[in-house]
């Protein structure tokens, strides 16, 4: 029988990998609740049109991407991101008493991407929504939120933010005028998916991936040409508050964001540090995607960052909590290992019980665990009501009574 395998694109994980990406969700939960933001829970799979419709029919997440199937008549998608499941659960549960809404999430995102360092078909983000305010001090304060995130995984040397403006709809309009003339001296020249795009979505085109496409977008018009009044001092008010922060940036003319509801501020933190993959977490303004969805002219801004590739950034062994190991060393002494081990980990403490073995397999597999120390317990010991502790570092060893244990470890 052929050995079964993981699906090409997914992954097994456990041990170190595991722990980092662990880690990068718990640091992230702990960075945005001190910003007043509260976890939500969204479904793994929506309707097909929450993505299709509000992610854009032209982008490739919608085009090429999404796990999408039919069951009992209904067309279902596993979630490709997390921003439009968040807004619809905004709209569906009437939460606009609740505004300004402050919701963080973590979890499976599915993509049909070509497998490759740093990027998976089932990846793991983690991401904030703030809804309900339109000033230019929240995208301060959200891109903020997310340097400090990253700041507390000991990442920023390694990553550096960039950030643009996409206008409002009045310079978006403009834009796409601009863009459209330009793009059609060269359309010949285009790809055949832009060629597409051109038609219906040609600010896609500023996404591509395709080389003959790099070369014509990179002499394309710059967004900030297109601005109008309203639009140059949303962006410089973001700009000043940044500055303020001490927060360093780039602003780069050719960032766009590959979603179609992005409007004013874009931004992205990238690094140099895993090849091709560069972008780690991502985000910016998106003012019409609430009234899109049904739910009314509220304002939005958010962004998720790429919990697999967070992780693949931190260098060092993530530090685990180092067990006691209780080697009974007898039959007849078992059960009252069993009733300590109990105790010790009711008061917290973690514990790795050596159910079986000689004496020596129980130390070896004491050391093996990475044990601080062993918990001795013998016959004799367990009629006086006492163990030995055995300091696994040091090789010290003292008796202490057992109603004393706790404390003792402590």
């Amino acid at each position: 029988m052929e050995k079964l395998q993981a699906v090409r694109g997914t992954r097994d994980l456990y041990g170190q990998d595991k722990l980092k990406m662990k880690k990068v969700i718990e640091v992230g939960s702990k960075v945005v609740e001190r910003y007043g933001f509260e976890e939500i829970e969204t479904p793994v799979f929506e309707f097909t049109e929450v993505f299709a419709r509000n992610i854009g029919e032209t982008t490739d997440i919608v085009t090429k991407e999404m796990y999408s199937f039919e069951k009992g008549g209904d067309h279902l998608t596993l979630r490709p991101e997390g921003t439009a499941g968040v807004v619809r659960a905004f709209v569906s549960n009437g939460m606009h008493r609740q505004l300004p809404l402050k919701a963080y999430y973590y979890g499976p995102m599915f993509r049909y991407e070509r497998p490759q360092k740093g990027r998976y078909r089932q990846l793991t983000q983690f991401g904030a929504e703030l809804l309900g305010v339109e000033s230019p001090q929240v995208d301060v304060e959200v891109i903020a939120m997310a340097y400090n995130f990253l700041e507390d995984l000991g990442l920023t040397g390694k990553v550096t933010v960039e950030i643009n403006s996409l206008g409002d709809e009045e310079s978006r309009k403009a834009y796409r005028e601009k863009l459209v003339s330009y793009l059609r001296g060269y359309y010949d020249k285009l790809s055949e998916d832009s060629k597409n795009r051109l038609e219906k979505n040609p600010l896609r085109v500023l996404d591509s991936k395709e080389e003959c496409d790099k070369e014509i977008v990179a002499n394309a018009p710059l967004y900030r040409d297109s601005w109008n009044e309203s639009s140059r001092g949303f962006f410089e008010e973001v700009i000043k508050g940044l500055d303020n922060l001490g927060i360093k940036y780039v602003i780069n003319d050719r960032l766009v964001r590959g979603l179609d509801y992005y409007n004013h501020t874009v931004f992205e933190l990238t690094t140099d540090k895993l090849g091709s993959q560069g972008t780690v977490l991502a985000g910016g303004r998106y003012n019409g995607l609430v009234q899109q969805m049904g739910g009314g002219d509220v304002a939005g801004i958010g962004w998720a960052g790429g919990v697999d590739r967070l992780a693949m950034l931190i260098d060092e062994d993530v530090f685990v909590e180092r067990p006691v190991a209780l080697i009974p060393t007898g039959d007849d002494v078992d059960a009252k290992a069993l009733v300590i081990a109990y105790n010790l980990r009711k008061a917290g403490i973690k514990v790795e019980h050596s159910y079986s073995g000689s004496f020596k397999k129980r130390f070896e597999k004491a050391n093996k665990v990475n044990a601080c120390k062993a918990i001795i317990l013998g016959s004799d010991e367990l009629r006086n009501n006492e163990v030995v502790i055995k300091d696994l570092d040091s090789g010290e060893q003292k008796t202490v009574a057992l109603d004393k244990l706790i404390e003792e470890l402590r």
